[in-house]
Parts: structure tokens; C-alpha cells; sequence
């Protein structure tokens, strides 16, 4: 439905080119949720422009719904109002002057043929039932709240049937739990329309909740493309393990190898050693970096059976989260966090086991550079 091909954006600064997107190439199928997530200047905001006709791209293809509407190659360029697609901007765009349904009537007004006045109010009205706003139509636009604004904003972008939804941020100014409130909202709304949509945001929270698909960018580049919880599982380099969620990197070295492709990895700091499976390929005396999450990390105030996957480690800090609670654990020289039950009622200072779960362990050979991870 959405084919990127190839594309690239460079814009000139005081400092020299600065290249916002590298050469990138992803499909959405129709109907499908896609969403591009990154921290700030990876491109993602230029992409989602270069898609709706906002920025010209310097290079490569973009085609929507099988019309190709950006090929600076062959000097093709569809302006905005040619493209089927419908757009929510971070900050709505919502008009003062005009009421809710002359905000959402906008679009229909300026078309070319213009629909007459009948047809008008009722795609209006249809665009403000699928988002819950038709008892609002006549309300100024100065007296709705900002969810109330995004519903607004929405509707807008629906109301010409847009075959493409793009969605630049569109949570970012709401407070944390009108966001919370929000994001249920438009995931069920965009599914109960089914709609194909693009989704940009830094918010791996969206991300992962939201979406078919997650593109992870960093530098004008996809470093990454799959399932939320294959992207979350399974990252293929430390910026997406340490970007997507919070993660504890482990730096060892490969004792030996054992059966069935496992590996014992002497830890350089911690007290223990992991028996973890290990990519095809590594031999001992290897170094290497593993990749674990909090949650897949088992805490015991006693010493558990076994003799791998323990390390024995001392409370550092404890935050309590209503039904769990955040530890953090020095084990020699290395700072580990991990998820406890809520029952767990040890403090910091308190000697601590912990297991890790060795199918849940990510390792990347070497010293991989894991870049910066702002949002």
C-alpha cells in the first residue's frame, strides 16, 4: 500500500550537509499499523514529511496505493492536496476561530470539485462519530481539551476517506495519563476503521503497544524492522536493545564451549559466570557483550540450586511501583536491575541471588558501540 524505496533527504547548514535520511527502504501493507521509532534526529519526522508531500526527497521512490507520488529521478513530484492520505500533526493545527465542525469541514471546503453543502455535513458529521465528537460539533474550538483537540484533529484527517493515516507524534502533549487514555483510544479507533497507518514516535511504549510493525531508526537509517516483540526480544544491535525499553549489558568473555551451542561466559565484573546459548561461530577466549532484560532476571533473598546463571549481588537501591518494585543490585563491580514482587521485602544492603534466564539472553560479539539513545 505504502512502498519507500531508496529514499533520501539532505538538507544544507551553516555547518555543511546534513544528511536526515540515508537511503531507506520499508512496505506497509494495507490496513497495517507501521510505526517508525526513534529518539530525535534520526529522520523519522523527515521521512513521515517526505511521505506527505511536505518535503521534497533527494533521491529514491515513494508510491501510495500503487501511484508514485515522489521520484526525484524522474522529476515526479504530487503535491500534498494530490495525495490520498490524511495527516495528524504534534500539534493538532486545531484553528481558534472556527467550532469544532468547521475545523473538521476544512478539508471538503477547499477541494476541487468542492461537495455541495449537504454532503459536507454529513462526512463531517460521520468523521465526528467515528472519533466520538459529534455532541461537540457546534462547541468552539477555544473550549474542548486537548484529547477532545486530538479527536478534533483526527476527524479532520479522515474526512476525505484518505487511504493513508500519518500520525506525527500525536500523544506528545497530552499529560502521562490522558496519554495513557489517548493511545487506547486511537489504537481501537484506527482498527475499528481499519485504515492503513504510519505512526512516528520516541515513545517505545506506543511502539510497541500499537503496531504490526516497528521500524527503529537511528542516523537516517531502519536498524531495525520486525514484530514489537520480536524488536523487543531479539534486537539486533545494543542501540535497539538499549532504546526499546531498559536492559541490563553484561560484558563477559567465552570460557568454553558445551553441548548443545551453549557457551560458559566468565563475567568481567559480577560474581558468577552464564551458560547461555551463543551465535554460530564464537570460539573461547571470545569477548562479548549479553543483553538481558529486568524482567527475565529471577531475585531470591536465599541461594537457589544450581551452578550457572547465579549471581550473588548486594541491594543497591529499591523503588517500589505499586505492584512490583525496581531493584538494583551490585554484584562486584556490575549494577544489574531486575523486577521483584511486590512481597519481596528485603532492603538495600541486603545480600541478593540472582538467576538470569539464559533463553532470554541476547549476546552480540565484541564491543559494539550502542550510540546515543535520547528521546
Amino acid at each position: 500500500m505504502l512502498s519507500i524505496k531508496g529514499l533520501t533527504k539532505t538538507y544544507e547548514t551553516p555547518e555543511g550537509p546534513a544528511h536526515a535520511v540515508k537511503g531507506i527502504d520499508f512496505t506497509v501493507k494495507e490496513g497495517d499499523f507501521y510505526t517508525l521509532l526513534g529518539p530525535s534526529g534520526c529522520g523519522k519526522t523527515t521521512t513521515l514529511r517526505c511521505i506527505a508531500g511536505l518535503e521534497r526527497p533527494d533521491g529514491g521512490e515513494i508510491s501510495i496505493d500503487g501511484e508514485v507520488v515522489a521520484n526525484p529521478g524522474e522529476n515526479k513530484f504530487s503535491p500534498t492536496h494530490h495525495r490520498n492520505i490524511g495527516m495528524v500533526f504534534q500539534s493538532y493545527a486545531i484553528w481558534p476561530h472556527l467550532n469544532v465542525f468547521s475545523n473538521v469541514a476544512y478539508p471538503l471546503q477547499v477541494q476541487k470539485p468542492r461537495p455541495s453543502k449537504a454532503e459536507i455535513n454529513d462526512q463531517v458529521m460521520d468523521a465526528l462519530t467515528q472519533v466520538g465528537m459529534e455532541d461537540f460539533a457546534k462547541r468552539p474550538a477555544t473550549k474542548i481539551s486537548g484529547g477532545q483537540q486530538q479527536r478534533v484533529a483526527l476527524a479532520r484527517a479522515l474526512v476525505r476517506h484518505p487511504k493513508l493515516l500519518l500520525l506525527d507524534e500525536p500523544l506528545s502533549n497530552l499529560d502521562a495519563k490522558l496519554r495513557e487514555q489517548m493511545r487506547v483510544e486511537l489504537e481501537e479507533m484506527v482498527a475499528r476503521i481499519a485504515i492503513t497507518t504510519l505512526y512516528v514516535t520516541h515513545d517505545q511504549s506506543e511502539a510497541l503497544s500499537m503496531s504490526d510493525r516497528v521500524a527503529v531508526m537511528s542516523d537516517g537509517l531502519i536498524v531495525q524492522e520486525d514484530a514489537p516483540r520480536d524488536v523487543y526480544s531479539r534486537p539486533t544491535d545494543e542501540f535497539v536493545a538499549s532504546f526499546l525499553g531498559t536492559a541490563n549489558f553484561i560484558k563477559g568473555q567465552v570460557l568454553r564451549l558445551t553441548e548443545n551451542g551453549l557457551g560458559l561466559v566468565q563475567i568481567d565484573e559480577g560474581k558468577g559466570d552464564l551458560s547461555i546459548p551463543l551465535p554460530k561461530g564464537m570460539a573461547e577466549g571470545e569477548h562479548l557483550e549479553v543483553v538481558v532484560r529486568p524482567e527475565d532476571i529471577h531475585a531470591s533473598e536465599a541461594p537457589p540450586e544450581g551452578e550457572h546463571n547465579i549471581l550473588e549481588g548486594t541491594i543497591d537501591l529499591m523503588n517500589f511501583q505499586g505492584g512490583y518494585s525496581e531493584c538494583f543490585v551490585y554484584s562486584g563491580g556490575l549494577r544489574l536491575r531486575c523486577i521483584v514482587h511486590q512481597s519481596m521485602k528485603a532492603n538495600r544492603g541486603d545480600k541478593i541471588w540472582l538467576t538470569v534466564d539464559p533463553q532470554h539472553c541476547v549476546v552480540f560479539p565484541g564491543s559494539q558501540s550502542r550510540g546515543k539513545a535520547e528521546s
